[in-house]
């Protein structure tokens, strides 16, 4: 009952919604009316999210205070193998939210001679995997589902960038990223006060950037939520199409947003009858393999390594995704 209550009332601000609620029907406002009950979920998601947003980015912000480049980058020159693999995806999970800004991390990784394999690891762990989506998660979905998620995304970076590593596909970086030199710089020793103030500038500064993004997946999960037929939502992403999976994959690609903006839509296809598979599948590919953060990354390697790397996190995506619909009785 504990964590009923963490759950949905803590991080799912149940009671938020309730009170929005009770706020409406004072203004004289019909809650049986679609557009009411659009204007209700709107501003409910906005400010729920709005509030772990802050949260979140001001503790991971305060964490990765202690994970500079220059320190992430010791730590992975530590190990060898796949538990270099493994760490590197574990270090993903303390970077910012979005792709785009794993890409400068990547290439400073890589100038500095670690393995590509351990790189590529870290790149597909960063935005698919972060400290925000096992919290935010937990309270849309449930703890075993968000435990699972995390679990399996650091599966897909470990096997990517194993697989990456075994191709010996280094020829096909970048030239000027093979000849770069990296200067070892030691970060000067930071009080907490610092960190707080470094916190706080973080959350302020990827709040700013993520927030349109936020509104705009609010705004199309009310939508969903109470103008989409709900035998429509079945039907395409639905157990009636077994293409589902594969379907918002390839629609999640091209897309450009962070986990904060997705998860309205994700959590409005859910409740529509869409399964469980199909929407972190979405999620998945939106938040991996956005379009800008893969014209970033053709700067830096290759055409053949960039297939090949986009093909790993499709095809792991995918069977993420099929996997969750199996597991979905018994989770949720």
């Amino acid at each position: 009952m504990v964590w009923d209550f963490i759950q949905n009332q803590i991080l799912g601000m149940k009671w938020l919604n309730r009170l929005i609620q009770m706020g409406l029907s004072a203004l004289g406002l019909n809650m049986e009316n679609r557009w009411v009950l659009s204007l209700q979920f709107f501003i409910y998601d906005i400010l729920k999210i709005t509030v772990l947003l802050c949260v979140l980015i001001f503790v991971i912000s305060y964490v990765q205070s202690y994970f500079p480049p220059q320190r992430s980058r010791k730590i992975l020159g530590r190990f060898q193998g796949l538990l270099a693999n493994f760490i590197a995806a574990l270090l993903g999970t303390v970077t910012p939210f979005c792709s785009c800004s794993s890409i400068p991390l990547f290439i400073g990784f890589t100038t500095a001679g670690l393995p590509l394999g351990v790189t590529f690891s870290f790149l597909i762990s960063s935005p698919m995997v972060d400290l925000g989506s096992l919290i935010l998660l937990t309270g849309i979905f449930g703890w075993k589902v968000a435990i699972i998620y995390v679990a399996v995304g650091l599966m897909i970076a470990v096997t990517g960038g194993t697989l990456i590593e075994k191709l010996h596909m280094e020829k096909y970086v970048e030239s000027f990223i093979n000849e770069g030199t990296s200067v070892d710089i030691e970060s000067e020793k930071l009080t907490i006060k610092d960190r707080l103030s470094y916190a706080g500038q973080q959350m302020t500064a990827t709040f700013n950037k993520v927030f349109p993004y936020v509104i705009i997946g609010v705004g199309i999960g009310a939508i969903i939520h109470n103008w989409i037929p709900q035998e429509w939502v079945e039907t395409i992403l639905g157990g009636q199409n077994p293409f589902g999976v594969v379907l918002a994959t390839l629609i999640g690609v091209p897309m450009y947003a962070d986990i904060f903006g997705t998860i309205p839509i994700a959590e409005a296809l859910l409740a529509k009858g869409a399964l469980l598979g199909v929407v972190l599948s979405f999620m998945m590919a939106v938040t991996t393999l956005s379009l800008p953060s893969l014209v970033m990354l053709r700067k830096a390697v290759k055409m053949k390594l960039l297939v090949l790397f986009i093909s790993i996190c499709i095809v792991g995506i995918i069977a993420v995704g099929y996997f969750f619909n199996l597991i979905q009785p018994l989770i949720v």
